[in-house]
């Protein structure tokens, strides 16, 4: 166990996490030449695409010491992004220490902090590096003194590095080895092992990733996964290299995987502790916090006999993503689907991708919004995630909407448009404090409705792309809301209805009807598009007709001829109207989203 490391790399994003992970796969000879490709353990085709990293990936190196002896070290490579903050603390709650990247032209980004102060929550050493030396706008000095005064420690503690040019990469993996401590753990106690992520295998059912804390497990052994209470026979357990090493034990302090034929998702939580059925270990491990959904959106299937399908399809993508919730619902416009509850925008868009990539299943995904906590006249307190879900009018007594402590870490230019941006979505500057000359940290706290649509887009546009943004939730507020209805030809779509702040609802609603009358195609009647305020409408546009000319074919003749022709179509067109439903595209419910 004394020649066993385990660690994570944690960073804001785009600041050189995977390349660096790559570098010490390639001095640890871990993958030969022809497996080497640049952010390997990037393996899911979105994350290429996208260049950012959405999954954790473990991965066991072996490494040499210049004293002789050879060390096993276990990596996890985490995301960078805000909305993956629940993998990183997954990834840090099985390691003892944390690589600190900070990318040197950069400096500290909000993310860097937040995710540094979930590692010193867990009590792991932190190592710190300097990223990108290589760089002719890389500020090493500044930046040093930057890290120094967020974590205390001497100057020549800090690393500098370049995981592109591969330099320094030597003094880390020495780092690693001198200044992180080895897992404790006891090699004979009765076996506990924490499930720190699993992924659904169509051949081979469901692997569990894990870490052993106490004992050991060998192939063949009867487990039992303790608040399941199920017990199974491990077909196969071993180690993760890039792909699955089988081993006939896995011993304290590793990191590896199980294979015992599970084949329902329901079975396998994140979290859940793995103990010997003979010799059981007395208490389940602490796991992991519940997260906690910071958007909600229904995810209906285009289809509707597919629903069964979507439900199965959930439950295996919430084995690789712990941070998705979901429950059934179901919408007078859209049918049978499932109330999902996301960590944010990115994560929601993810979701849909995967689900479509993998699973091949085609959704369709309402308006996104958050909790909100309604108070009656009864004096009762409901949970509304869904603006159809809301008591009526008269029985609202007053409702509360989830703030949040946000922080952006800005170049001090962009200063003005930065609070100009946070006050117009309704926020208020709770602090403001300049890192050095040109670098200022503002806190806000801010209505989570707020921030979920585009603010994360905006604030990198004005900041042109220099600001970073961190936040967590503090509580509930009381505020001024009503419910928006989207009526066409006077029946509502519950799909397209929002809970919005009284002094923006106008604007919106006015907005929506005029994106939707572009976006919805017209039909042989005119159609109404209206916003309304419970039975008060407060905005509308008139989809016109397509009009076939009935009266081609006259040429001439006496005019009564024509009117009749005319009446006629008159009526049809009333009659169609009463039976006529409209279909409202996929386009339609992005739009709102994308309204500005």
């Amino acid at each position: 166990m004394n020649h066993i490391r385990n660690f994570c790399i944690i960073a804001h994003i785009d600041h050189g996490k995977s390349t660096l992970a790559d570098r010490l796969l390639e001095k640890t000879n871990t993958l030969t030449t022809r497996e080497m490709a640049s952010q390997v353990l990037d393996s899911m085709d979105l994350e290429k695409e996208k260049g950012i990293t959405i999954k954790s990936h473990a991965i066991q190196m072996d490494y040499t010491h210049t004293d002789g002896s050879t060390y096993t070290l276990n990596l996890i490579d985490t995301p960078g992004h805000v909305d993956f903050s629940y993998e990183v603390s997954r990834a840090i709650a099985s390691c003892e220490g944390a690589l600190l990247v900070v990318d040197a032209t950069q400096g500290i980004q909000a993310q860097t902090i937040s995710n540094l102060y979930l590692a010193l929550d867990h009590d792991l050493e932190i190592i710190p590096i300097l990223n990108k030396i290589d760089m002719d706008a890389a500020m090493v000095d500044a930046v040093r003194d930057q890290v120094v005064d967020l974590l205390g420690c001497k100057p020549q503690d800090v690393l500098c590095a370049s995981a592109k040019q591969g330099i320094g990469v030597e003094e880390i993996l020495d780092a690693i080895i001198t200044r992180i401590a080895p897992p404790k753990g006891d090699p004979q106690a009765p076996l506990q092992a924490l499930i720190f992520d699993s992924v659904f295998n169509s051949f081979r059912g469901i692997i569990a990733y894990f870490k052993v804390l106490n004992g050991s497990i060998a192939k063949g052994d009867k487990v039992k996964f303790v608040n399941t209470g199920k017990e199974y026979e491990a077909d196969e357990v071993g180690i993760l290299r890039l792909k699955m090493v089988s081993k006939d034990v896995v011993c304290t302090g590793d990191v590896g995987y199980i294979i015992s034929g599970i084949k329902t998702a329901v079975e396998v939580k994140v979290g859940d502790t793995i103990t010997h059925v003979e010799r059981p270990c007395t208490e389940a491990i602490a796991g992991f916090e519940e997260v906690k959904p910071m958007v909600f959106a229904g995810i209906y299937p285009v289809e509707a006999d597919e629903y069964e399908d979507l439900r199965a399809s959930l439950e295996k993508l919430r084995l690789n993503d712990a941070s998705l919730t979901f429950e059934p619902e179901s919408s007078l416009a859209l049918g049978f689907g499932f109330r999902c509850g996301f960590l944010g925008l990115l994560h929601m868009e993810i979701v849909q991708e995967r689900l479509f990539r993998e699973f091949d299943m085609d959704v369709i995904t309402t308006v996104p919004n958050v909790s909100y906590k309604v108070f009656t006249t009864h004096k009762e307190e409901i949970d509304v995630h869904n603006p159809s879900g809301l008591p009526p009018v008269t029985l609202v007594d007053y409702i509360e909407e989830p703030y949040i402590h946000a922080q952006v870490i800005s170049k001090s230019e962009y200063f003005g448009s930065i609070m100009k941006l946070c006050l117009d979505k309704r926020g208020t500057l709770r602090s403001q404090h300049f890192l050095t000359s040109d670098r200022v940290e503002l806190t806000f706290s801010l209505p989570l409705a707020e921030i979920v649509f585009d603010f994360y887009d905006k604030l990198k546009s004005i900041s042109r792309g220099y600001a970073s943004f961190d936040y967590h939730i503090i509580g509930y507020e009381k505020a001024d809301l009503v419910k928006l209805d989207i009526l066409l030809n006077g029946e509502q779509v519950d799909a397209l209805s929002s809970l919005i702040h009284r002094a923006h609802a106008y604007d919106f609603g006015r907005r929506m009807c005029e994106k939707l009358k572009e976006l919805i195609p017209r039909q042989q009647f005119d159609i109404a598009v209206q916003a309304a305020i419970g039975a008060k409408i407060i905005a509308r546009e008139t989809i016109k007709a397509v009009r076939k000319d009935v009266t081609a074919k006259c040429y001439g003749g006496d005019i009564s001829r024509k009117r009749k022709l005319l009446e006629k179509q008159k009526k049809g067109k009333r009659r169609m109207r009463q039976v006529g439903n409209v279909e409202v595209p996929q386009q339609a419910f992005l739009a709102v989203l994308k309204l500005d």
